[in-house]
């Protein structure tokens, strides 16, 4: 037997070359693994949080228009209106309908017996008429609010004064904030999607491939053949289990150097946020993913081993799909504090590490280590698993 280690490794490269050599002829691939995933995701993701950003910043700082009832009985709390930026605008007939259609965003009204309970001292209510299930009214929602409750605390603050008074008597205690949060880590809340993102990314890299070398080779009938070669089915295996991993490392490099062209251009700093999507972080990101790439390849791999066809293929795809966006959803419905532990969960580890990140807290040595091993293992598991599969002549036969 030829013992020699480059003869023994010539099978698993025949295939690892063949199998890349042509699925790079194929368009569908080469549109899914370097197109569609890596540079249309970050892409839409930077212009998305864009335009969401300065949409909400333009309207806290233009001119709002607010339509006022009862300007006449508080013309001084409609000047200090005015002052903030509010721009009072005639009367709605029925402003409750007119908020419900969307007419205004939020209605102010005041009441007619403002002035004389003004005069005497009392406490006046005026009413902010709103639809709280449109996100269009969050921001001037508040921003009114804030404009009348200043005007309330400094009118407060004369009447105290005018009766001799400090003004601090209405002010026991005070509340002083300290905000422990840097601009890194405020920037966590906003890039929470970002290692769902990644994994997309390296799934949909493969997922063509995955299907094609198998689903695809099945039912063209191109699969007997070459198991008939007096090659062992684990190399065969192997080399395209490489062609799948090269396809998924190929579209998050390309992914992640487009996160870090077009993230220069995102306005987290009118946020107080800073993150750094730089060489660095997706370096780090590049070791992180590597046992998740051989991981899904396998995995991705083994399901479609399963299908009869392309199109079954594609349908078990579908939904091995949904499993990357359940570490996100976890951690948004149940917010945890990370343990050691948990970074060595598949996906888990993962999202937890590239948060980390972003938050620019760095990775430590025991987090790294749990992460890459953990995954490293589920790797090895599901990839002898698949092994398996490719001994049996069932998967050699078509439908």
């Amino acid at each position: 037997m030829d013992t020699h280690p480059l003869r023994r490794s010539r099978a698993f490269l025949t295939v690892f070359f063949k199998e890349v050599r042509e699925n790079l002829r194929d368009r569908r691939t080469l549109i899914s693994a370097f197109v569609t995933g890596p540079l249309l995701t970050p892409l839409l993701f930077v212009m998305l949080i864009s335009f969401t950003v300065n949409r909400e910043l333009d309207k806290a700082e233009k001119p709002l228009e607010v339509p006022v009832i009862g300007a006449q009985y508080a013309p001084n709390l409609v000047n200090a209106l005015k002052a903030g930026g509010v721009v009072p605008k005639p009367a709605l007939a029925n402003p409750e309908q007119a908020v419900r259609e969307q007419q205004a965003d939020l209605v102010l009204r005041i009441a007619p017996d403002y002035a004389e309970a003004w005069r005497k001292g009392e406490p006046v209510q005026v009413e902010l008429i709103y639809d709280s299930s449109q996100r269009d009214s969050h921001t001037p929602v508040e921003r009114v609010t804030d404009l009348v409750q200043h005007y309330a605390r400094q009118q407060g603050a004369m009447r105290l004064v005018a009766r001799g008074l400090s003004p601090a008597v209405a002010s026991p205690v005070m509340v002083a904030k300290r905000d422990q949060a840097t601009a890194e880590s405020r920037a966590v809340l906003m890039f929470n999607m970002l290692p769902y993102l990644f994994v997309l990314t390296i799934f949909i890299g493969g997922m063509y491939l995955a299907i094609d070398l198998t689903a695809g080779e099945r039912e063209r009938q191109s699969l007997e053949p070459l198991f008939a070669n007096p090659v062992p089915r684990w190399k065969i295996f192997l080399g395209k289990l490489a062609a799948i991993c090269a396809f998924s490392t190929a579209s998050l490099v390309i992914c992640l150097v487009a996160f870090a062209v077009v993230g220069r251009f995102m306005p987290t700093e009118k946020l107080g946020m800073e993150v750094d999507l730089g060489p660095s972080f997706a370096l780090h990101v590049l070791l992180l993913q590597l046992p998740l790439i051989v991981l899904l390849g396998a995995l991705q791999s083994m399901v479609a081993a399963f299908a009869k066809s392309y199109r079954e293929a594609q349908t078990y795809l579908g939904l091995l799909m949904m499993l990357p966006i359940l570490p996100s959803i976890a951690l948004m419905v149940m917010p945890i504090k990370p343990q050691n532990w948990m970074y060595a969960v598949p996906l888990l580890g993962q999202h937890l590490g590239i948060l980390d990140l972003v938050g620019g807290k760095g990775l430590d040595a025991v987090p790294l280590m749990l992460c890459l091993a953990g995954s490293a293992v589920a790797a090895l598991i599901v990839a002898l698993v698949t092994m398996q599969l490719y001994r049996s002549e069932r998967l050699a036969i078509s439908a």
